[in-house]
């Protein structure tokens, strides 16, 4: 009768066994690490980037993930005794360069080698966030991921508002706020994040009071400036998407320039009476701004915010498909609005989508820019009549 310890025994004499200093060294060069332990083992620390599929399920879920039986593989366990007879399967199953990882992740360990330690919902987190986690494109991983994401809102605004509130409900777990003013009665009837007991207060301010209301998961990062050219590299550092809800140009080309000289994303946002426009501005990968809008409207073309007025509903539909494109960046999930330009008439209730392509002759993202670092416009106020071509 063959026991447990001689099918280990003959398991072993067929597979490959590595040491976990090989595994590092064969992952470097392209393999893939495949944690095979259970969910609990899991979150308690694993090798980072290993792939985690556990025992129970990898045949059931292999061919899925790793498609090409070809690839290197390194299975992984605890101690080595359930990777090799996972490596066994994978043999049979028709991968040709499968190892199993001796001593498992306890020698990894013990080795002092990387580990990384997810972070796990609290309770609370679960019941909070319940409806994301019922998601598949979101769940547990991409809420955690959510809650580690750092997104920085240029403006406190009409468009910023709705933005953070929702972000901060979503539970994106820092929000820099960028706003040098204080709320204005004539405020109210668009940014959401202020009331009555905040006029005469830094707009910061009064947004990171009900952001914390809201989602004490939240940590608000306030910025109580206007950006320029001598800060705003140093702002927008930290954080992994700018979205930027500012209302005059010398703002948004100078997120704009900033976001491309620093490779980070930029959610654009513009409002105007009854008509809205938002686009996704990711550097390499598509169109920026001044390939939209190479030069700024004239300021004598411009009205003055003050005389354009808007409708009070507006922002708060740009403003969530901002937060809409934002959330979709930090989870890696859809198809973003990246060399698309979608503008809503509230009149018509109509929305229509432009294609915009990155311009070769870009000042700032093209094949030979000739803006190589941040500067500041005159001041003015934010007015865009021009569209580009129907996609």
């Amino acid at each position: 009768m063959t026991t447990f310890k001689d099918l280990i025994r003959r398991v072993k004499s067929e597979v490959r066994e590595v040491s976990p200093d090989e595994a590092r060294e064969m992952a470097r060069q392209g393999a893939v690490i495949v944690d095979v332990r259970e969910a609990d083992e899991w979150v308690q620390g694993h090798i980072p980037g290993a792939l985690f599929i556990p025992r129970g399920f990898l045949e059931l879920r292999i061919e899925e993930k790793v498609p090409d039986r070809s690839q290197e593989l390194v299975l992984q366990c605890a101690g080595g005794t359930r990777s090799a007879l996972a490596a066994k399967a994978l043999q049979e199953l028709g991968y040709t360069r499968v190892s199993s990882m001796a001593g498992g992740f306890g020698k990894w360990k013990e080795a002092g080698l990387p580990i990384e330690v997810p972070r796990t919902l609290t309770p609370e987190q679960k019941s909070r966030y319940s409806r994301h986690l019922l998601v598949p494109e979101v769940g547990e991983a991409g809420q955690t991921k959510l809650l580690a994401a750092k997104v920085l809102l240029v403006g406190a605004g009409g468009l910023g508002c709705p933005a953070g509130l929702y972000l901060a409900a979503a539970g994106v777990g820092t929000l820099g706020v960028v706003d040098s003013d204080v709320v204005d009665l004539s405020n109210l009837q668009r940014q959401v994040l202020h009331t009555n007991a905040s006029v005469g207060k830094p707009k910061t301010e009064s947004a990171a009071a009900t952001i914390r209301a809201l989602n004490p998961d939240v940590r608000v990062v306030r910025h109580d400036l206007r950006l320029d050219a001598s800060n705003v590299m140093d702002v927008i550092a930290p954080y992994d998407v700018i979205l930027d809800g500012s209302d005059n140009f010398s703002t948004k080309y100078l997120v704009n320039d900033a976001s491309v000289l620093s490779g980070k994303p930029s959610v654009y946002g513009s409002i105007f009476r009854f008509d809205g426009q938002a686009s996704v501005f990711l550097p390499r990968q598509g169109p920026c701004y001044r390939c939209l809008f190479p030069e700024p409207t004239p300021a004598e073309m411009a009205p003055s915010c003050d005389e354009a007025g808007v409708l009070g509903v507006l922002p708060g539909i740009v403003g969530l498909v901002q937060a809409t494109e934002t959330i979709k960046l930090l989870l890696g999930r859809g198809q973003l609005l990246v060399g698309r330009l979608l503008t809503y008439d509230a009149l018509t209730m109509r929305f229509q989508e432009y294609r915009v392509r990155r311009d070769p002759r870009c000042a700032v993202c093209g094949d030979e820019p000739t803006i190589r670092q941040v500067a500041d416009l005159a001041w003015s106020c934010h007015f865009e009549p021009r569209q580009p071509a129907p996609a």
